[in-house]
């Protein structure tokens, strides 16, 4: 038997623990490092004597990020691998044997790193999901302020249409001041909803004012108002790492004035950050991918905080689409078949958030494509295509620049029904038949 040649005879595993290093060299003995920053200087120390120039390390939760910084920084290339795919053998599971398992495979060459976005995009990535944290966080004290209002039988969320506008938390916090009056209240609510909703919201104002739900409803007003608070801070960090990478990126971008205007599809907990557009524009290399159905500008800020702006990492859409976990999984051994399922990442659930709005469309293709899939294969699956489909044209932009044009939902349906017919008149020559169309029936004039 041909023995596996050995590509780097100084490649390093590391197993990494959230209180323990443990470092292994081509196999050899392992040595323990702690975790602590002196720890991960001294290892990346250790390894420079040890002329180690790539290492490979396991993603264990979040654990693995201060060693990768501290060794990007030093030079060292780091590959992290999914766990499931250098699993040791059965029964022999230490921490130990993990890392010389890692070293063994990492000097073989059998192992691959997974994605890992550069500096500035993780920075950006960790704003960008700290700020969703702190969206729910908020959705949940509105949550608590509706129960209280409701323990009080006060149904002001059943007329106005949304607890957090102007008009409702106007009318929350004069009720947690102490008005109970129904005509300042009233007098307090935009004159749309005193024209159309006068009756219905004087109605809903009388309630019980009990003292412990008035201390929920104000406990939950000053909850969502600090999340709020939180949110701006994180607009304000998002707009300047926005505007450092525009710095440190090319400088040859378009002239002013000539970016598209922003799509009119603001979204309640959209950032508010100046020039958002402009920024997002111009880091992307004067592509646009908002030109996309359902893809406005904190749609493709989330986007790129998770996959970066060189989707050039991946050489095909369809790599791109099978790391977002969007395409589907074959399971093929001998004669037995089926499909494993794949698990969908931050940027996959994102499409396919925007698949489930463009589901509702009647004038787009996008529409018409998942309604036709979702007769033959159900909901579920039908959302997963669509938002490969999003995918794959997000990332012909990304990389080619090109720009997407909707041609509209009859010239889908035209397109599916020439297809059909082609399947047919095939169908039919096979068996020996031709195809004719129905000739119409004469129509008959009485005198």
């Amino acid at each position: 038997m041909k023995a596996l040649p050995v590509l780097d005879a100084r490649a390093a595993g590391i197993d990494v623990g959230s209180e323990a290093l443990h470092v292994s060299v081509a196999g050899d003995s392992p040595q323990i490092f702690g975790t602590m920053t002196g720890d991960l200087l001294a290892l990346k120390d250790w390894l420079k004597r040890q002329e180690v120039t790539s290492v490979a390390v396991e993603a264990t939760g979040v654990y693995w990020l201060c060693l990768y910084e501290v060794l990007e920084a030093a030079g060292i290339k780091v590959l992290v691998v999914n766990g499931r795919h250098v699993r040791n053998l059965p029964g022999r599971k230490t921490d130990i044997s993990d890392c010389q398992w890692l070293a063994t495979l990492h000097a073989h060459g059998l192992l691959r790193s997974g994605f890992v976005p550069e500096a500035d995009i993780r920075r950006l990535q960790d704003y960008v999901r700290l700020r969703d944290d702190h969206i729910r966080m908020a959705a949940s004290h509105v949550q608590h302020m509706q129960k209280a209002l409701e323990r009080m039988n006060l149904k002001i969320h059943d007329v106005i249409s949304s607890l957090t506008g102007k008009s409702g938390m106007q009318l929350i916090k004069a009720i947690v001041a102490g008005e109970r009056n129904p005509d300042r209240l009233l007098a307090l609510c935009d004159k749309q909803i005193r024209k159309r909703k006068e009756k219905r919201l004087r109605e809903a104002l009388r309630g019980t004012w009990k003292a412990e739900h008035m201390f929920a409803l104000r406990q939950a007003v000053e909850g969502y108002e600090f999340y709020q608070r939180q949110i701006k801070e994180c607009d304000q960090a998002m707009a300047e790492v926005l505007r450092e990478m525009q710095q440190n990126g090319p400088q040859d971008g378009p002239p002013a004035g000539s970016v598209k205007p922003t799509k009119a599809m603001n979204s309640v907990n959209a950032p508010d950050i100046a020039d958002l557009h402009w920024l997002l524009y111009t880091l992307c290399g004067c592509k646009d991918p908002t030109t996309l159905p359902g893809l406005g500008d904190y749609t493709l800020l989330q986007l790129i905080a998770e996959v970066g702006l060189d989707l050039t990492l991946w050489p095909t859409p369809k790599h791109f689409t099978s790391w977002l976990g969007l395409a589907p999984g074959n399971n093929q051994s001998g004669k037995r078949r089926g499909n494993s399922k794949k698990q969908r990442n931050r940027a996959g659930r994102i499409f396919c958030l925007i698949a489930r709005a463009l589901a509702r469309s009647v004038d787009m293709a996008f529409g018409g494509f998942y309604r036709q899939l979702r007769n033959r294969k159900g909901g579920l699956i039908a959302n997963q295509a669509l938002a490969r489909k999003l995918a794959e044209q997000f990332w012909r932009i990304m990389v080619y620049g090109t720009e997407f044009v909707e041609h509209g939902l009859q010239q889908y349906q035209e397109r599916v029904a020439q297809t059909q017919l082609a399947a047919l008149k095939r169908l039919a020559s096979k068996h020996g038949f031709a195809l004719a169309p129905l000739q119409a029936a004469p129509t008959v004039v009485h005198g």
